[in-house]
């Protein structure tokens, strides 16, 4: 399902989201999550990392080494820090190969044109900057969840799931390599605490047996940057074919016909 909402809409979405995750599936998730990025974080190094769209509890960048971190959101849940921003995922005021690292938590499912939100990032990273998607995996239980709740129009379900495969080919598009994919929480997104804890056993399984099958997948993108190496100057003079469909002679073969052609015509 494709959203058209205007921004008044996202933002109404985002609070919905937010209050899912105060839920038992939106917790335990949530713990998954910040135990995979806290794995993931702390080899990325710079000077600048930007999280866009606010959870639970905020920020996902603890674990992050680089001092310098802004949230973006547009429903900032608490008061704003520093540099923190209030704007749309699509316009961020931020110049251009500035900064060193995004993270993007379950953003692209809710907004009407995913590919205006890449770009942008694209348009901010440094070159050799790093891009992590969190996404919900439509191949999975909570795939199934999503087919069958989608009716009732509130978030997470009412979301757009994106493959991960078509999330990697856009990013290539952008000229963004995809270093990394991780999939995880293969839990059903149940409500019931004692039932969650129960198919803990399934994290540790499923990574093992089934490990395309969870439910949210990390991607870890790296802008690359084209080298502008020199090429070298081509001088020959490259034979072509000429109307009457015989190859055009070489430069030495010309002076030799023409050499003859003046021996011959000496009396």
């Amino acid at each position: 399902m494709v959203l058209n909402n205007p921004v008044a809409s996202i933002r109404t979405i985002r609070f919905r989201l937010r209050e899912w995750f105060k839920g038992v599936a939106g917790r335990s998730l949530l713990g998954i999550e910040k135990s995979v990025l806290d794995e993931e974080l702390p080899d990325l190094f710079g000077y600048h990392v930007l999280q866009i769209g606010a959870l639970e509890d905020g920020s996902f960048l603890g674990s992050s080494r680089i001092s310098h971190r802004v949230l973006c959101d547009l429903t900032p849940q608490k008061p704003l820090i520093h540099d923190d921003l209030i704007c749309h995922s699509s316009h961020l005021p931020i110049d251009a190969n500035s900064i060193d690292v995004v993270l993007l938590p379950h953003v692209l499912e809710f907004e009407d044109d995913p590919h205006d939100i890449l770009r942008e990032i694209e348009r901010i990273l440094i070159g050799e900057g790093y891009l992590l998607i969190l996404g919900f995996n439509p191949f999975s239980l909570w795939g199934l969840w999503h087919i069958l709740l989608a009716w009732r129009d509130t978030p997470p379900w009412k979301g757009h799931f994106y493959r991960s495969t078509r999330i990697r080919d856009w990013m290539r598009l952008l000229g963004l390599e995809v270093i990394k994919t991780r999939h995880l929480f293969f839990r059903p997104p149940t409500r019931s605490n004692w039932l969650m804890k129960r198919l803990s056993f399934l994290e540790k399984l499923g990574n093992y047996l089934w490990p395309w099958f969870g439910g949210v997948y990390l991607i870890i993108g790296k802008k690359r940057l084209i080298p502008l190496t020199p090429t070298k100057t081509e001088w020959r003079i490259r034979r072509r074919l000429i109307t009457s469909g015989m190859t055009e002679p070489t430069t030495r073969a010309r002076q030799i016909f023409e050499r003859g052609n003046k021996m011959t015509r000496k009396p």
